[in-house]
């Protein structure tokens, strides 16, 4: 299906008569209600009247009226809505720390081998310390530093096939998990 000008045009007027995109869809024919919405959108009618009301929307006349039954017993309300009713405890969230403000505690250096460690201190000597703008594909994300201050850059060394950091900075980031069990266990 293509947008003709002639399809165009009674989407148009279909759209300003206040029909919903899915009974233009539908009177188009070929067309989802999700194209419409797109072409809509293209065309820049967001402005539009109201959706037209159709007989099942009427409202019904007003009847004259009734006495009101007398209420009934409140009968015992059923579990969920007991529950509906109880507060619910949300879950403690952990504090947005604002810039300026010491780090959380990180996780200790002892999880990391201690080779693995001495050859990053070497490694970030080397590094290019670039600012985030300047991060290619082909260069080490590692992020040296606190964000929050002057000292924060990356390490932007060459990168290992496939991913994101330098040979050195991977050995950190991925260890087997064979390896962290045991230095754990000592």
């Amino acid at each position: 299906m293509s947008w003709t000008d002639d399809r165009v045009e009674l989407l148009k007027t279909m759209w300003g008569e206040g029909k919903s995109a899915s009974q233009i869809a539908k009177e188009l024919g070929g067309v989802t209600r999700n194209a419409v919405i797109g072409k809509v959108h293209r065309l820049g009618l967001s402005n539009r009247a109201t959706p037209a009301k159709t007989a099942k929307e009427k409202p019904a006349p007003k009847e004259a009226a009734k006495p009101k039954a007398a209420p009934k017993p409140a009968a015992k309300p059923s579990p969920a809505a007991e529950m509906a009713e109880k507060p619910v405890a949300l879950p403690v969230r952990k504090p947005i720390i604002t810039a300026g403000q010491p780090l959380p505690p990180q996780p200790s250096n002892s999880e990391i081998s201690e080779e693995a460690l001495a050859t990053v201190a070497e490694v970030e000597k080397k590094a290019k310390k670039l600012n985030l703008m300047q991060l290619t594909e082909k260069t080490c994300k590692w992020p040296i530093g606190d964000p929050a201050t002057e000292e924060f850059w990356f390490c932007g060394l060459g990168v290992q096939t496939g991913k994101p950091y330098c040979e050195a900075h991977n050995a950190v980031a991925f260890q087997p998990m064979s390896a962290r069990r045991d230095r754990r266990a000592r």
